[in-house]
């Protein structure tokens, strides 16, 4: 379709499928079933839904980038480093996007080809909004009870820093990183939607810019 629509040309895949509705969580959001108690089948879910998925699209929208020797292959994900988060079957899928990133990124270099993965921070998505019982107008109301929630981002913020990345004309300095939006608003100046930029994870996404750079 895109051959036929775009002459093959493609310049940005973003990877954001996750398979958490598989997950068996304990207390949502925090915690899980150890693995051995967990369904092995809803964990492997996960993978597929989380990792195979995005190693799939990937393998395709390559092929077109390597081609045009242009573009660029973004990882969502939760946490710009890897570390054990909320269980087993969470961390792998989640700590697979730093790896994926970092390993298409060896691979697709010599092609002009970048690949990054990105972390949001604490996003103020829908599903988050409406766990708290609030809405995009009224948010702050949850900050009494959940003080960090105070440097939570919109969607539109690491939006803003796919936006950032892909018109870079230095982006193959990045390739292979970890990164945050909250990182990346203070390199590029974009800001959320309200003018503010948000932190993101703590300190600065925990690990900054560069594989495995510990920051803080």
């Amino acid at each position: 379709r895109i051959a036929e629509e775009q002459n093959g040309q493609l310049d940005l895949l973003v990877n954001n499928i996750s398979g958490d509705w598989h997950i068996e969580w304990v207390t949502p959001g925090y915690s899980t079933l150890p693995f051995w108690e967990s369904s092995i089948d809803k964990g492997l879910a996960v993978q597929d839904q989380a990792v195979n998925s995005h190693i799939i699209t990937s393998h395709y929208a390559a092929r077109l980038m390597v081609h045009n020797r242009r573009g660029l292959i973004v990882e969502i994900n939760d946490g710009n480093c890897l570390n054990y988060n909320c269980g087993l079957f969470y961390s792998f899928s989640k700590g697979s996007a730093v790896l994926l990133a970092y390993m298409m990124a060896e691979e697709l270099k010599s092609h002009n080809v970048a690949a990054v993965s990105l972390t949001p921070g604490w996003l103020r998505s829908e599903v988050m909004l409406e766990g708290f019982g609030v809405s995009e107008v009224n948010w702050r109301d949850v900050i009494q009870r959940h003080p960090d929630f105070e440097k939570s981002e919109t969607p539109f913020y690491v939006g803003r820093a796919v936006v950032a990345l892909a018109t870079d004309p230095n982006l193959m300095q990045r390739t292979g990183h970890a990164l945050s939006a909250g990182y990346l608003a203070q390199e590029y100046g974009f800001t959320d939607v309200d003018g503010r930029q948000p932190p993101g994870y703590c300190p600065e996404g925990r690990f900054r810019d560069g594989m495995f750079e510990r920051v803080g």
